[in-house]
């Protein structure tokens, strides 16, 4: 039995509810009135997003909930352009009409047999207007004649069926309760992310940094939410397609420092966290937005030089031909510059979702100046950030392999001499990292060591101000 239906009513949205994801992805939710009928009732719904994930799309009334069931749910994307309505009208009348220059034109009437496969706008004879080339265009005029590939500007008849101005939602319901209904439309959008960026600013001394972060929002999903409670989630959610990325724009340094209210609240969510914007935002289509994630001041922090002389060497390494008498001895002279922030209270103590951290400092008269940036990953509270921010003008490290001797077909002994050269006008602590492999054992060193783990040992080691200091040490490695 084939049940008949009419289309009810549909209003605007009254409540509007956006998390959106780090990974390209939001969810949507609106609530609006729609008018159902006894029986059954078409609803059609056309303010969403073009970028909708329409296999997530679920519609719920909130009045009536075991009164109303959706018998059928299409999403409708066929949308009216010049190609979709010519390919559309094949087997029906369109009339062509041409400049013919000097401001003639003639018109041509026929039936269309084939559709257009790409329309290319042209420039007519002598500059008498534009016209447009429909490649792929059969016609059979009405005096019998086959055009091919017509040039000019289509006039359809009629309009085809099938075509939508804009992307829409069509659901078909059946209800026992007819009147006024409160509903619930959600779904999933790609074209929707967001990130932090953080603007750090160094103290005179380098112990303390003031740190002001920043969601930045980007909507490309095609749909604009108007003043919608929106909601962040911070983490790695799975999904099956893969991510895109975010553009980001910058602000400037002395505007995103400047002191500015949280603008959101942070808790656990399953094992993300999930940041409630205070009070209500509209987010536009094709639209960044930035707002206030967090304000912490005076944040302890410590400045450390690196120093890892076989850098360069190690990206390449190959252990099947190591070792050998013509490996080890670098040009590397780059010292890297740490910055390390204790995600802790007083000062901080929260959950960091990921993002850019930019680095600035004072100059002589007070001006910030930036000195460097390195993306975080999520960092709950209680964890080091580790930036490294660039590397030491004034320390230079050197690296070489002053000895080498095979004892055994497995097993050999190297001796390395490494020195850093300090230029400031203040004595510096360099760690200087130093890479090891297989079954290895230092048999001498002028300094102490730390182990860090089964490959990598560190020599923390205090260069005086406009001087040197050298480390050397032997090790013996053995491989089955």
């Amino acid at each position: 039995m084939v049940l008949a239906q009419q289309e009810g009513k549909v209003g605007k949205p009254t409540g509007v509810s956006l998390t959106i994801y780090n990974q390209n992805f939001g969810v949507v939710k609106d609530r609006r009135k729609v008018e159902l009928a006894n029986g059954r009732t078409m609803l059609i719904v056309e303010d969403v997003a073009q970028q909708i994930d329409p296999t997530t799309v679920h519609f719920k009334s909130l009045t009536a909930p075991n009164a109303v069931v959706v018998r059928e749910q299409n999403y409708q994307y066929d949308l009216i352009n010049p190609l979709t309505l010519l390919n559309k009208s094949v087997g029906k009348r369109v009339t062509i009409r041409q400049n013919l220059g000097n401001g003639q034109q003639r018109e041509v009437s026929g039936i269309i047999l084939a559709p257009v496969t790409a329309a290319v706008a042209q420039t007519g004879e002598g500059g008498d207007g534009t016209s447009t080339s429909y490649n792929g265009l059969v016609i059979q005029a009405d005096d019998g004649k086959i055009l091919l590939n017509p040039v000019g500007e289509a006039q359809l008849h009629e309009m085809p069926a099938g075509l939508v101005p804009i992307p829409r939602l069509v659901w078909l319901v059946d209800s026992a309760q007819a009147g006024e209904h409160e509903a619930e439309v959600s779904y999933m959008t790609q074209g929707l992310t967001w990130r932090a960026d953080y603007v750090v600013v160094l103290s005179a001394d380098d112990k303390l940094v003031d740190v002001t972060g920043w969601v930045t929002l980007d909507n490309k999903s095609g749909a604009t939410y108007e003043n919608a409670n929106l909601q962040l989630i911070a983490g790695d959610v799975r999904r099956i397609q893969p991510p895109a990325g975010l553009g980001g724009g910058r602000r400037n340094a002395e505007m995103m420092k400047a002191d500015a209210a949280p603008a959101f609240a942070e808790e656990s969510l399953f094992e993300y966290h999930l940041y409630t914007l205070d009070g209500t935002t509209t987010v536009r289509n094709n639209e960044q937005k930035q707002m206030t994630l967090l304000n912490a001041n005076k944040a302890p922090c410590v400045k450390k030089f690196v120093y890892d002389g076989r850098t360069g060497f190690w990206g390449i390494f190959n252990p099947d031909f190591r070792p050998g008498e013509q490996w080890d001895t670098s040009n590397y002279k780059k010292v890297n510059v740490i910055v390390e922030v204790k995600n802790a209270k007083p000062s901080l103590g929260i959950p960091l979702p990921k993002g850019r951290m930019r680095l600035y400092k004072a100059d002589s008269k007070g001006s910030l100046q930036f000195v460097g940036e390195d993306e975080i990953d999520h960092t709950p509270k209680d964890e080091i950030v580790k930036l490294k921010v660039g590397d030491a003008f004034d320390i230079v490290g050197e690296h070489k392999r002053t000895n080498f001797r095979r004892i055994s077909d497995k097993e050999v002994e190297e001796s390395f001499e490494i020195t850093i050269k300090n230029h400031k006008s203040e004595e510096v602590t360099v760690s200087i990292i130093e890479h090891l492999w297989a079954d290895w054992r230092i048999t001498q060193k002028s300094a102490d060591f730390v182990k860090r783990d089964a490959r990598t040992v560190e020599f923390p080691v205090k260069v005086p101000k406009d001087g040197s200091a050298t480390v050397t040490y032997t090790a013996r490695t053995r491989w089955l």
